[in-house]
Parts: structure tokens; sequence; C-alpha cells
């Protein structure tokens, strides 16, 4: 067993890699006016904004559930290391889907790169949970999960609604976002109760 310190400082240091590379994908625009903005990054930046957000809300809900436990395995360790090698995929879908106006492959790959972190969150709960026992906090926290197994299947609607338009699919994306927006209610109150 070992301390989650360690843990801790290297994910932030990944996600803070994800967004850095993120934003420099994002193309200067041609020329002063922001009709250029639009024309040259419009798009992009849609794309980038949505996915800070993905990546931010796993950052905040990643340091939430950490603070609920004290040590971790080797089991957590690499389930850890699969959600941010899933999140590191985040910047080349991202960009893909930006740079091809939404194109259906690409906005097909984009919503795989949003499910694989969030089954891999997931996993890491559960590695978590495992490690600490059902009648932990996080445990308690966690409960049924229901935001957990719901996200998966909006992002399939949303893969699915690629193939009608590609906008179905982001706007289904951005669903997800919103249900994730707010730090997670249940791990913040059990913060409370515990006096963190």
């Amino acid at each position: 067993m070992v301390r989650t310190s360690r843990l801790e400082a290297f994910s932030d240091g990944v996600l803070a890699i994800i967004i850095t590379i993120m934003v420099l994908e994002l193309k200067v625009p041609d020329g002063p006016r922001l009709a250029d903005l639009v024309h040259t990054t419009g798009v992009g930046l849609l794309t980038y904004l949505l996915s800070f957000v993905y990546v931010a809300i796993y950052w905040n809900n990643h340091h939430h559930m950490f603070h609920l436990v004290r040590q971790a395995s080797g089991g957590v360790l690499w389930a850890n290391l699969a959600l941010l090698f899933c999140l590191s995929l985040v910047p080349f879908s991202t960009n893909w889907m930006g740079e091809t106006d939404f194109a259906l492959v690409p906005t097909i790959v984009y919503g795989i790169s949003l499910v694989l972190p969030a089954i891999a969150y997931m996993l890491l709960a559960n590695a978590l949970v495992a490690l600490h026992g059902q009648d932990s906090t996080l445990a308690r926290a966690m409960g049924r999960g229901v935001k957990e197994w719901v996200s998966p299947l909006i992002y399939a609607l949303g893969i699915a609604g690629a193939f009608i338009h590609p906008y179905i699919a982001f706007a289904l994306y951005m669903v997800v976002a919103a249900i994730w927006f707010v730090p997670d209610r249940r791990i913040e109150a059990q913060l409370q109760r515990r006096g963190g």
C-alpha cells in the first residue's frame, strides 16, 4: 500500500499537460478581425472548450475522490494510469474533429475518446472501493453510481447520433458534460460530514 500524494501529483501534472496540448492545437486567426477568428479558429475553439470542460471535470472529481481515501494499491495505480491514458487521447480527437468541421468519423472517434475515460474512471473508483471496503466513506459517496452508468449510454447515443448529424452527437456529448459540471455532490456531502 502506498499513500496517494504521489499519484495525485502525477495525475495533476499529466492533466495540465493534456490541457496545454489542446490549447496549442488551436489555429491562430488568419487576420485581425472577429470574422477571421470565427472562420479560422471557430470550430476548433468550440471543440477545445468542450474538451477543456471534460478534462476539468475529471480533474475535479479525481481530486474530490482522492480526498476520501488515504492509500492506493498497485491495482489503483494501474487503474489511474488507464484513466490518464484515456484522457491523453482527448487532444488528438479534439483536434481531428475541429480540423474536419465535425466530419462523421472524427466525431465518432471523439465520442469514443470520451467513453474510454468514463469507463476508466469507473474502474478506478471501483478499485478504490475494493481497497477501502464497501463500508468506506468513498463507497457511501459513490452509492449506486447512476451518473457513472448513464454517461457511457449517452455517449453511445451520441456516437449513433453522429450518423444522423454530427451536431446531434456534439449536443449529447455536451449533455454529459452538463451532468458532471457541478462537482460530485455525493462526495461533497461526505467531505462535509468528515469536516474536510
